[in-house]
């Protein structure tokens, strides 16, 4: 009795499935009814609209439904940003000296030198040579002390392995005002054909760091991208970097990156770093600190535009740049210092201006990497509708991924007809899938899609969305 009872209820589960996929499938154009039917998954797992831009809607399921749209989320951020803000918006890091500052012949500065960050999202360690640089072309050689003013945001740091316990992983990289290549270290592999190994090098060289393990050197031709694991770990006082696996060595040079101190550090040393190649001395150190109001400026470094910023942002899910585009927006829209919360404040405000339903939503950090962040599917429709017919909207969608093409998308619909017909948004999570953006049709009509799956099949919903893709370009 028991089994036939066990039975009875897998069929029963499995009918409600099967049913399910049905509803759903009987919604559908029938290009796509086998497409979602293979998925197998409910109808309270997946939110779907998809428009024609300035016409019908064609498919809706659950659109009112709020789901996690991991990094799909980071289109909410930049289009808020870039309506908000403007597309040439730029960041402005400066650096000051004291009021009346005298530098001797010598060369040394009367006083610390101020650097008054301003949360770019992308500033480079290139970038940040040239601007330190330019204090040695003022005659600048030996400084005191460097006082580091990251006022413009609160208290913002995270645990980077808080998310996912991979705090070594870029993509896991805390916000900071003052950020430089990311935060992220760079490990250099150089071949040495000779004595057929692999030289590791840590770039920056942070103090404390040391690479523990090795490579192993194969003769064989290059068969893509390098297997090797590099795991960064705290020892005592020490950041080991853990490295295995193999290479061949007509792959040639390649990088790892990894998150190896907290972002404060990371700079810290970084600049030292920079400042003893440019000739420069340090007596005392680097804290942190407010740069004086009447402080006299000596130096600045401007940022790419806000249009260029949201391209990295999008086309590759940067999560951190977009952490810190949101906390720039709360910076200038509500004031200083900012936080995520009100960024999500900030970033709904714009949108409830543009008329966009945003009931349901819930933005934490803006870049998706999030358990808690929430979307609906008619609310993103509506809002990807206010951009098209916005005049910001050729900066926006130039910042999505080309389908087949470049960014999350270049390795989809790769063979097909839809390559080069889609720009969209990717996100990607345990338990969650989504796709949002534009397609368009061989008739040269413009469609809006947005797909969320969430839940445990939630990985089922690629092929479905892949066959929305080509369905849409073919019409």
């Amino acid at each position: 009795m028991r089994l036939i009872s066990r039975v009875s209820g897998w069929l029963l589960a499995c009918s409600v499935l099967l049913l399910g996929a049905q509803a759903i499938a009987q919604g559908l154009p029938p290009e796509l009814q086998q497409a979602w039917k293979s998925t197998r998954l409910q109808h309270g797992d997946v939110s779907l609209v998809v428009q024609e831009i300035g016409g019908p809607r064609l498919i809706e399921i659950n659109p009112d439904l709020p789901r996690n749209p991991a990094s799909v989320m980071k289109m909410v951020t930049t289009w808020a940003a870039l309506s908000g803000l403007g597309p040439e918006y730029r960041w402005r890091t400066e650096l000051l000296a004291g009021r009346g500052h005298h530098v001797d012949q010598q060369g040394s500065l009367r006083g610390p030198l101020y650097i008054k960050a301003s949360g770019d999202p992308f500033m480079t360690q290139e970038e940040f040579w040239f601007l330190l640089r330019e204090l040695r072309l003022r005659g600048i050689k030996n400084l005191t002390e460097v006082v580091v003013d990251r006022s413009i945001f609160g208290q913002v740091a995270i645990d980077p392995n808080e998310f996912d316990a991979s705090g070594d992983r870029p993509y896991n990289a805390s916000p900071d005002a003052m950020m430089v290549g990311l935060g992220a270290a760079r490990l250099i592999f150089m071949p040495d054909r000779v004595g057929r190994k692999w030289v590791p090098v840590v770039d920056p060289p942070l103090p404390g760091v040391r690479v523990v393990g090795e490579v192993a050197y194969s003769d064989a031709v290059c068969p893509g991208s390098p297997s090797v694991s590099a795991q960064a770990r705290q020892v005592g006082g020490e950041t080991l970097i853990e490295v295995a696996g193999t290479a061949a060595g007509s792959c040639g040079e390649f990088s790892i990156y990894r998150l190896l101190r907290p972002q404060p550090d990371h700079f810290e040393g970084m600049f030292r770093h920079l400042w003893r190649e440019l000739g420069g001395t340090l007596a005392k150190g680097i804290r942190a600190g407010k740069a004086p109001a009447d402080g006299e400026l000596i130096a600045w470094a401007d940022s790419e535009t806000l249009a260029d910023t949201i391209r990295l942002i999008n086309k590759q899910s940067n999560n951190v740049m977009a952490r810190v585009l949101l906390l720039t927006l709360a910076a200038e829209k509500i004031g200083r210092p900012a936080t995520p919360a009100n960024g999500a404040q900030a970033a709904l405000a714009v949108l409830n201006e543009q008329g966009v339903d945003t009931r349901g939503w819930r933005i934490e950090n803006g870049s998706g990497l999030s358990r808690t962040e929430r979307l609906t599917a008619g609310g993103l429709a509506g809002m990807l509708d206010a951009a098209w017919r916005s005049p910001l909207m050729p900066e926006f969608v130039s910042s999505l991924a080309i389908a087949g093409v470049d960014g999350t998308m270049r390795r989809r619909l790769r063979q097909d007809e839809a390559r080069g017909m889609a720009h969209l948004k990717t996100g990607t999570l345990r338990d969650a899938r989504a796709l949002a953006g534009y397609v368009l049709g061989a008739s040269g009509k413009r469609y809006i899609v947005v797909s969320l799956a969430n839940g445990e099949r939630a990985t089922a919903i690629r092929p479905f969305d892949d066959a929305l893709i080509r369905w849409l370009a073919s019409r």
